[in-house]
């Protein structure tokens, strides 16, 4: 009976990862399939070209790819040092009475619904965007080389930095939950070793606590970076759904998923607009594939050791 016990959870367990590579596969060649009409119909142009008429049936990547891909990488530059900040927060400098309701306060926020985030990002941040941060922050950089094109625009409160404004707080639950539990695994031994011959805290951090970790923190941030690049409805909302590349963090712009979720309803069967969604689909997979590759190289030397 202890075979059989065992025969049962081997097969079952094989047939769970044979799932998982069945189902990726399967997303994948309906995404290619989809999008081959596509590709057939402009070729390598469909990926740098930033046209998109529906009613000439021209269509190009550019813009949705550009748009993707800047605001996840925004939403990581504001996201990451905040999540560090609170897990050091947590494991090192919070009483104990604080670390469980902070600890489940940054969790909860996980939980709440994209469209949710999207909501109050349009009702209450984008106000605040338009009335008070964007017309400081031009008139401030005005004059000045370079900041004064990267913000510079119409203060409309939404675009791109908005969106991964909206982005980053979003993906802080998962960063800051993953560098907290992690943090907890380095044993106190070495950490007080440290701080014996002298170390400060940052010095603990940087050579002690983040090596130990290096592997699972670099997980989270990974983690975050595929719920940015995914996101739909919450970047919908505020980035300005313009099919346009954006010179200015303020100015409008679209996404990926967004351009999709705008767009898809009113895409007939077998068309070259839906194919072009589809295919937007299939490039915004090999982005994740990208990510996902880039995050193994920078683990490889870890892994070695």
């Amino acid at each position: 009976m202890p075979h059989l016990g065992d025969a049962v959870f081997a097969g079952a367990a094989r047939f769970a990862g044979v799932f998982v590579l069945l189902l990726l596969g399967a997303i994948i060649v309906v995404l290619a399939i989809g999008g081959l009409q596509a590709f057939r119909a402009f070729g390598p142009a469909f990926l740098i070209s930033t046209d998109w008429d529906p009613v000439q049936m021209v269509f190009g990547a550019a813009v949705p790819v550009f748009g993707t891909l800047a605001t996840s990488v925004l939403a990581l530059i504001m996201a990451v040092p905040l999540s560090f900040g609170i897990a050091v927060y947590l494991t090192e400098l919070a009483p104990a009475w604080v670390r469980r309701p902070v600890g489940t306060a940054i969790e909860l926020l996980a939980a709440i619904p994209s469209i949710i985030y999207g909501m109050w990002g349009f009702f209450v941040i984008v106000p605040i965007m338009a009335q008070w941060i964007q017309p400081h922050v031009i008139d401030t950089f005005d004059g000045i080389p370079v900041l004064e094109d990267l913000f510079a625009g119409p203060p409309f409160g939404t675009g791109l930095f908005t969106a991964a404004l909206i982005l980053a707080i979003m993906i802080v639950p998962f960063i800051a939950a993953t560098m907290r539990d992690v943090f907890e695994t380095v044993p106190a031994v070495y950490k007080e070793s440290a701080y014996g011959v002298g170390c400060t805290m940052w010095e603990v951090m940087r050579s002690i606590v983040i090596p130990y970790t290096r592997t699972s923190v670099v997980g989270g941030i990974m983690l975050g970076l595929g719920r940015a690049l995914g996101e739909t409805m919450a970047v919908t909302f505020v980035i300005g759904n313009t099919n346009r590349i954006a010179t200015s963090l303020f100015g409008p712009g679209n996404t990926i998923a967004s351009i999709v979720a705008l767009e898809f309803p009113e895409s007939q069967a077998g068309s070259l607009k839906l194919s072009a969604l589809l295919a937007l689909g299939f490039i915004l997979f090999v982005i994740s594939f990208i990510v996902l590759a880039i995050s193994r190289l920078l683990l490889r030397p870890r892994l070695k050791g």
